[in-house]
């Protein structure tokens, strides 16, 4: 018995293998999308911050961080399988801190035949990671909390 209304999976093939999506007929659109990492900061964490930017014997984090979720993004199809390479016309990563969390924004955009929502969570889970990796040695208690599309434009449905 089969329900008509739940939604097909793009990424599965007919017999049930991954299969990549064929999206040669569909026409260039301008693409957007906008994805959000959280990382709670423990106190001996938050304590290094001066001036906004945390820095540790290996550097400026968030700065490192930034370079980081942009090469991410730019990566993506090298790290989900099934993810088409795009050209990105832009990508921008934002962190700021919010009471004890540092809040990392991902900006992606392209103008393509599909989104870049893959790209911008990779963005902004690429930098939570950084930000982990860079301030390990102050805290292994630091929690990468969440990661979640905001936005997407383009394409057959918007979000946000």
């Amino acid at each position: 018995m089969s329900n008509t209304s739940t939604p097909a999976l793009t990424h599965v093939s007919e017999e049930g293998l991954p299969s990549m999506v064929d999206v040669g007929d569909k026409a260039l659109t301008r693409r957007t999308a906008v994805a959000e990492s959280r990382v709670w900061l423990p106190p001996e964490v938050l304590a290094a911050v001066r001036d906004g930017e945390l820095t540790t014997a290996k550097g400026a984090v968030f700065q490192t961080a930034v370079i980081a979720g942009i090469m991410g993004a730019k990566r993506t199809p090298e790290l989900i399988p099934l993810c088409h390479h795009l050209l990105l016309d832009g990508c921008d990563v934002r962190i700021r801190l919010v009471e004890n969390e540092a809040v990392i924004r991902c900006f992606v955009r392209t103008t393509g035949k599909t989104g870049v929502e893959m790209e911008a969570l990779a963005g902004a889970s690429i930098a939570a990671l950084t930000i982990y990796d860079m301030c390990k040695a102050l805290s292994q208690e630091m929690v990468i909390r969440q990661t979640r599309l905001l936005e997407k434009k383009g394409g057959k449905h918007d979000i946000g």
